[in-house]
């Protein structure tokens, strides 16, 4: 393969990064303290011990191509964004419809329309770090020779692990203690080298003092609040000399505990000790995460969105240190920077504050019983590879304004979507 180099030399990218995040999540949810009610549960395991609020569900009228349609349209639309400046659309996803064709041509129908169909990507599939790899492709087209302008839209650690995977069905196999562990144990090599790379680039120390928010992959938020106190502790033992709890200050620097032999004394004291700076640098990007659960490939980039929300314009010159991870193992610890752009500008943290409605959408949300929940489970069941149906629930007009969903699957398994009217 050649390049003609022949023609004007194409713009060169600079400050590549996250123009505009969109999220989308189903209209109805139950909330957890129901859930535990319905499931004979003591109170507080899942408010509690998990540390969520909510959990998001829909019927079968809709599914990832169609919540997949909704939030491309509305981050074109929100943001004036032609279809014909897309030339890359990249989906991360652990949730395709089909086992061959790429769930990126599903949305491709938005940009043909408008006679685009000359755009780059398709899936990336691993686990909940799809979407991260995705993000990471976007940028590297973005900064390489081939970029011809055009915006990229994205709707480290790897190792081999069987902690979560799916080896026959949609549903996963799960070894819990060792996800748990790889999720931490990832985090540790990954801060590590970070580490590294930081004060070689910058000439620098680095310590979480030089970080301003800290977003994680959320499977659940419990397991957030003990990833940021981790990433506390292993920052009191590389820069501190020791650990930095009281009750354990002989723990040398190059040993910290590895997240199997933690004393349960030592966790809690961490728990209790980054309260504070977990409520100050965390929980303004978990608001989604709590409320709606796992989101899978979109769980670390809604917390994106959610501080773009709450945070707006401050975010200016603020660093964002981003925790990406996928079972399997593949993990990603990147920073952001908040940037100032042109005054006028349709991608300015200011406006992208202002356009966000994230926190109205979850409110508005009816609460569902836990009734409806188990059957909108049952349905997805039943519905598993089936074909000549048409969808039931819930209704078209229960949907929000401007909502994608799937109408039909014909007797050739070919799925045929609507949109309700704004």
């Amino acid at each position: 393969m050649s390049i003609d180099e022949s023609g004007p030399a194409p713009p060169q990218a600079e400050n590549v990064g996250i123009l505009a995040a969109e999220v989308y999540f189903p209209t109805t949810y139950v909330r957890q303290e129901d859930l535990e009610k319905h499931d004979g549960v003591p109170s507080g395991k899942y408010t509690i011990g998990l540390g969520q609020q909510g959990l998001s569900f829909c019927g079968d009228r809709e599914d990832p191509v169609s919540m997949g349609l909704t939030v491309f349209h509305q981050l074109l639309r929100r943001h004036g964004v032609s279809p014909s400046e897309v030339g890359h659309l990249q989906v991360g996803t652990e949730s395709g419809v089909d086992g061959s064709k790429s769930l990126k041509t599903y949305l491709m129908p938005i940009l043909e329309a408008a006679g685009n169909t000359d755009v780059e990507g398709v899936d990336c599939v691993q686990a909940c770090y799809g979407g991260t790899a995705a993000l990471l492709a976007a940028a590297a087209w973005v900064e390489s020779r081939a970029w011809d302008g055009r915006l990229a839209v994205v709707a480290s650690h790897m190792a081999h692990a069987y902690d979560f995977y799916k080896p026959t069905t949609g549903y996963p196999a799960v070894d819990g203690p060792l996800s748990v562990y790889c999720y931490l144990h990832t985090l540790d090599v990954c801060w590590a080298r970070y580490a590294e790379r930081f004060e070689r680039a910058l000439h620098a120390p680095c310590t979480l003092d030089a970080v301003d928010h800290v977003l994680f992959h959320a499977p659940y938020n419990k397991l957030v609040q003990k990833a940021y106190a981790r990433l506390w502790y292993l920052d009191g033992c590389r820069n501190g000399g020791a650990d930095p709890s009281p009750a354990h200050s002989h723990t040398p620097i190059a040993h910290p505990y590895p997240p199997t032999a933690m004393p349960p004394g030592l966790e809690k004291y961490l728990l209790g000790a980054t309260h504070a700076s977990y409520d100050a640098k965390v929980r303004p990007g978990t608001c989604v995460q709590r409320q709606c659960g796992n989101m899978y490939t979109a769980s670390v980039w809604s917390g994106v969105a959610q501080l773009l929300e709450t945070t707006g314009a401050a975010l200016e010159g603020r660093r964002v240190l981003l925790y990406s991870y996928g079972s399997g193992i593949s993990a990603t610890l990147l920073s952001l920077r908040g940037r100032a752009v042109a005054p006028g500008s349709r991608f300015s943290l200011a406006r992208l504050q202002a356009g966000s409605d994230l926190a109205v959408r979850l409110a508005r949300r009816p609460a569902a019983p836990p009734a409806d929940f188990l059957a909108a489970v049952a349905r997805a069941e039943a519905l598993r590879g089936a074909k000549a149906y048409a969808t039931l629930w819930p209704r078209v007009e229960d949907l929000a304004p401007g909502t994608y969903y799937l109408k039909e699957v014909d007797e050739r398994h070919r799925r045929v979507y609507g949109r309700r009217d704004e």
